[in-house]
């Protein structure tokens, strides 16, 4: 099947694959949109079951970054790249320096960062055979600490923001004693559990790797479920935190949360899934819109005149901009993520 003819395939201006065997690289890379300005987004590694499923997962990335700068008001586009491979096992030194390499061939048209199965220092690997990887240097930190280039804390601060503002839109209340269940205890949902557990809320978290779990048991007093077991969890927040697709067919009807609100891309497995939500009385928060914290810090490093103030406030907007898809939601009957999705259509749909 052409890539042209993908049912994820939606008028991306550049789809690349490259192949080094002696690396051990396979990789694509996919530029969805660029009006706005050149394409930003993760790299990520993932033992993808083929190219097809690893295919699949850069085109809808690709353009939910698109989506995500638009409704974060960023002057950049959306991009994403995917290693097949499993990064416990397979990443090696030669594997980045590749990959580097592969960017660099798109000259500019798009900049990479960090995303599941990546680290600062594999992109700094990557930085010696490219200038267009972010992340790598960075100057400010929302709270003040040292900025290391890892974006995974702005992204659960922003996730943090605009999980409460939901809770509070749908629950009309603040987070103390609220149930929350976070899927995935990796660099973000580890720091979002923190985040609400000084807030006052109770957890229930999951993982296919244990050793998230067992440290948010450890310190925040989490409770532990299996992972086939989340979705059906009695908490009032569901907060998917690792892939994309678990809010489907099979999930949505074991859910018994009234908020959907978590860092994971593509958490619809189709967007009648928000119709479904809505339907239900699920609040969603449209997963492009509350997750935009990483790309928001990205997008500070590299302008370069910014400062701690000026990247905390940008991320608290994330809260602002929900409340607002909330609002309009609600008035035109529609779900979020179709609210969601036409207003960041007006941002980016033509050329500046």
């Amino acid at each position: 099947m052409s890539v042209f003819d993908h049912p994820e395939f939606d008028n991306h201006e550049h789809v690349a694959f490259y192949h080094d065997e002696k690396a051990g690289l396979s990789a694509i890379i996919a530029v969805h949109n660029t009006n706005l300005g050149p394409a930003l987004g993760g790299c990520r590694m993932w033992p993808y079951v083929n190219s097809s499923e690893a295919l699949n997962d850069v085109l809808r990335l690709s353009k939910g970054m698109t989506y995500k700068a638009a409704m974060a008001n960023l002057a950049l586009g959306g991009g994403k790249s995917v290693i097949i491979g499993d990064p416990r096992r397979d990443k090696t030194p030669e594997m980045m320096a590749a990959m580097g390499k592969f960017v660099d061939s798109l000259g500019g048209k798009y900049f990479t960062a960090e995303d599941s199965g990546i680290a600062v220092s594999d992109l700094q690997q990557m930085a010696e055979h490219s200038q267009y990887i972010a992340g790598v240097k960075a100057q400010y930190h929302y709270a003040g600490e040292t900025a290391d280039g890892n974006p995974a804390p702005s992204t659960a601060y922003g996730v943090f923001v605009g999980l409460r503002a939901a809770v509070e839109h749908a629950l009309r209340t603040d987070l103390k004693g609220v149930r929350v269940a976070i899927q995935g205890m990796g660099h973000v949902g580890y720091r979002l559990a923190k985040h609400l557990h000084h807030a006052g809320a109770e957890l229930v978290v999951t993982d296919i790797y244990r050793e998230g779990v067992e440290r948010a048991v450890a310190e925040f007093g989490a409770i532990a479920v299996d992972p086939a077991d989340i979705y059906a969890t009695d908490v009032d927040v569901i907060a998917p935190c690792a892939l994309g697709a678990t809010i489907n067919d099979e999930t949505l009807p074991t859910i018994r949360a009234k908020v959907v609100a978590g860092a994971a891309n593509n958490q619809l497995a189709r967007e009648e899934m928000g119709d479904l939500l809505r339907h239900h009385g699920i609040l969603y928060a449209p997963d492009y819109v509350i997750n935009a914290g990483g790309v928001i810090d990205i997008y500070h490093q590299r302008i370069g005149n910014s400062s701690n103030q000026a990247l905390r406030e940008h991320i608290e907007r994330i809260g602002e901009t929900l409340r607002e898809i909330f609002v309009r939601s609600e008035q035109a009957n529609m779900a979020t993520n179709r609210i969601a999705n036409q207003i960041a259509v007006e941002r980016f749909g033509s050329k500046a």
